[in-house]
C-alpha cells in the first residue's frame, strides 16, 4: 500500500480516534482510489504514487469511473469524502503544494428515510430463537432482545463486555462506546433483562471455553462474536420469520427510535438513547412518524377517506 496512505490511515487512528470501521472504509477507499488512477496510466499499481501529480481532473475521471460502473449516490459520496480527507492531510503535511480538491463539490445524495419494521414484524423477528433450546438459541433472543431495547449499532453490541450491563434490581443498563469512542448508558427493559440473564446461566457458560474471556456473546469456538456473525444470524431468523423487507442490523436500531417516538418519547431522549452528536440526525426519524400519523388520519377521518 502506498506509504502516504499508510500515514494518513495511522494519523486518522492515533490522532483523530478514528473507529476500526472507519479506518477500514477509509483504506479500502483510498487503496481503490490509487489502483484506478493507476490503471488510467497505464500501471498495474500503484504503491509509490507521486501525489503532487494529480489534479481535480484525475478526481473527476475517477467519480465518473465510480458512476459508470454503476456504484449508489452514497457509496460514490464516501468515497468522494475519503479522497477529500486524505488531501487535506497531505496538504496540511506539506506534501503537497495545494489541495486539488479544495473547490470540489462532494456529490449530492437524497436522503431516505430509514425503513423500521413493524411492532407486528419485530415480534415474529424476536420469536424465532424461542424455537430452539441451545446456548445459540439463548444468545440470539438476548442480542436481538438487546438490540431492539436499547438501539445500539451492531458493533456496539458485539463490542460489550460482561461488565457492559448491569442486571441489578436498582440500575438496568448496558454501557456501550458509540463513534468516537463516546460512553453512554442506555437503560434496559424487563424482557431483554430475562433473556440475558437465561443467557449467562445456561448460554454463554455452555459456550465459553476460556475463563477468562470477557466478552459478552460468544461464538461457538467460545470467542467474541463478529459483526458479520451477528448479520448472518439476524438474516437467518429474518428469512424465518418471513419477513419480505430487508432486515440489517441497523434495521432494528431504526425501528427502535422509530417506535419509541411514536410512543411519545422526545426527540431529544432519543438522540441521548442512540448516541447521535447532532439531533439532526435523529430528526430524520420524525419524518416518519409524520407519515405514520398522516397514513391514520387519512384512514381515519370521515372526511379523508
Amino acid at each position: 500500500m502506498d506509504n502516504r496512505i499508510s500515514h494518513f490511515l495511522h494519523f486518522m487512528s492515533v490522532e483523530k480516534g478514528a473507529s476500526g470501521n472507519t479506518i477500514d472504509a477509509y483504506r479500502n477507499d483510498l487503496v481503490q482510489f490509487n489502483t484506478v488512477l493507476a490503471s488510467f496510466n497505464g500501471h498495474t499499481n500503484g504503491n509509490s504514487r507521486d501525489w503532487r501529480r494529480i489534479d481535480q481532473d484525475n478526481i473527476v475521471a475517477y467519480v465518473l469511473e465510480l458512476k459508470n460502473r454503476r456504484y449508489a449516490e452514497a457509496t460514490v459520496a464516501r468515497k468522494v469524502a475519503a479522497i477529500k480527507s486524505f488531501f487535506q492531510f497531505l496538504h496540511a503535511e506539506g506534501a503537497i503544494p495545494s489541495n486539488p480538491t479544495e473547490s470540489l463539490r462532494s456529490p449530492r445524495v437524497g436522503k431516505s428515510l430509514p425503513k423500521p419494521l413493524t411492532v407486528q414484524q419485530v415480534d415474529e423477528l424476536l420469536e424465532q430463537p424461542a424455537k430452539r433450546n441451545t446456548p445459540e438459541a439463548l444468545r440470539d433472543q438476548a442480542m436481538l432482545e438487546l438490540l431492539y431495547a436499547t438501539g445500539l449499532r451492531v458493533t456496539e453490541l458485539v463490542s460489550l463486555d460482561l461488565d457492559s450491563i448491569s442486571l441489578s434490581a436498582r440500575n438496568r443498563y448496558v454501557r456501550c462506546f458509540g463513534k468516537g469512542a463516546k460512553e453512554r448508558t442506555v437503560p434496559i427493559h424487563e424482557q431483554a433483562i430475562n433473556a440475558l440473564v437465561s443467557y449467562l446461566n445456561d448460554g454463554r457458560a455452555r459456550l465459553v471455553k476460556n475463563k477468562k474471556e470477557r466478552a459478552l456473546f460468544l461464538n461457538r469456538r467460545g470467542e467474541r462474536l463478529t459483526r458479520q456473525g451477528f448479520w448472518l444470524i439476524l438474516k437467518q431468523y429474518a428469512k424465518q420469520a418471513r419477513i419480505e423487507a430487508t432486515v440489517t442490523p441497523h434495521t432494528l436500531r431504526h425501528s427502535f427510535a422509530t417506535h419509541m417516538l411514536r410512543g411519545g418519547a422526545p426527540l431529544r431522549s432519543v438522540q441521548e438513547l442512540l448516541g447521535h452528536a447532532n439531533i439532526s440526525t435523529t430528526q430524520a426519524y420524525t419524518k416518519i412518524t409524520d407519515e405514520h400519523a398522516r397514513h391514520v388520519y387519512d384512514q381515519a377521518h370521515p372526511r379523508a377517506q
